[in-house]
């Protein structure tokens, strides 16, 4: 059973899982262009509001993810007359330095997060002379995302949270008459706090919150509306194991702005699925987290499937 007290090893990798690794697209739909939230739901889950010690070399993590797409729900959540086949294959490499710096009672931390995509969606959108078949591809680099900003708040025996300001940046593969593309054309904003409370007895209770404000789309004049997600996890913890729920919301508080749009396309969705994680301090093998949510409720964007593995080490 697990103590109130998180040891350094566990905690140098716990939160890493979660932080930036989160640059990707995983859906395609009517509202936010692209598709895509800049910051895919679902990322953190067990240990959000953890985040690693200082080391010599910081701490490294991988994140592989894969995500299935059959349905496009409209405003009233009803299945679109337009039918798309979305696969999106995700491998992210994430980097974090914890400082011994201290601000304002916490420690200063920086990362960043670079990620390669492998994309295919097919369409098959009814016209009157018949289904017109579109396809696309795109394999390449996404976006980059810097994280200048990183305080970890240690409040007490079993719980901890930190506060995080990152920017993703226009540089991943983007063609404006492509179907789909890795990369945004556009720069954001993203504000985000987490938390993590463990219990004497093992129980934890996790969340992870966020707001994207996205800039314009200059190629194109679109400029999608801000997008509020929260990832959350509720869990048992046994010697190095956690098991339990996890999932997220997604919802646009903002509309749209762009050339030629009747209203505010905003989209919304949410998800839950089951998350496990293990890691056994003073072990050389990483902390290991997986989860595998579906989605429902879904408008103005696609309904699918998503799995996750995600690898963290200390150095």
């Amino acid at each position: 059973m697990m103590t109130m007290t998180l040891p350094h090893s566990r905690r140098a990798t716990c939160g890493l899982l979660g932080l930036g690794l989160s640059a990707g697209i995983f859906t395609t739909a009517h509202a936010v262009e692209n598709g895509s939230p800049i910051t895919p739901p679902g990322i953190y889950d067990f240990g959000a509001g953890l985040l690693p010690p200082p080391t010599e070399f910081g701490t490294v993590g991988v994140r592989a993810a894969t995500t299935h797409a059959s349905e496009l729900r409209d405003n009233a959540g009803q299945r679109a007359a337009t039918v798309p086949s979305l696969r999106v294959d995700s491998y992210s490499l994430a980097y974090i330095r914890m400082t011994g710096q201290m601000v304002a009672g916490a420690r200063y931390g920086w990362g960043g997060v670079i990620p390669l995509l492998d994309m295919s969606l097919d369409l098959h959108v009814p016209t009157p002379g018949g289904p017109l078949a579109l396809s696309g591809r795109n394999q390449a680099v996404g976006d980059v995302q810097l994280i200048p900003l990183i305080l970890q708040w240690t409040h007490g025996p079993g719980l901890f949270s930190n506060l995080q300001l990152s920017a993703q940046l226009p540089t991943g593969s983007y063609e404006q008459a492509r179907l789909i593309n890795a990369g945004s054309n556009h720069a954001t904003l993203s504000p985000s706090w987490a938390f993590t409370w463990i219990q004497p007895g093992g129980l934890e209770v996790s969340s992870w919150f966020q707001l994207n404000f996205n800039q314009r789309n200059q190629a194109t004049g679109y400029r999608s509306g801000t997008e509020f997600e929260q990832d959350f996890a509720v869990g048992q913890h046994w010697g190095p194991w956690t098991a339990g729920l996890g999932g997220y919301v997604y919802q646009q508080i903002s509309d749209d702005v762009g050339p030629g749009l009747a209203d505010g396309n905003r989209s919304r969705a949410r998800a839950l699925g089951p998350a496990l994680s293990r890691f056994q301090p003073g072990s050389a093998l990483p902390l290991v987290s997986m989860h595998l949510y579906r989605e429902s409720g879904a408008r103005n964007r696609s309904q699918g499937t998503s799995a996750a593995i995600r690898l963290g080490w200390s150095f």
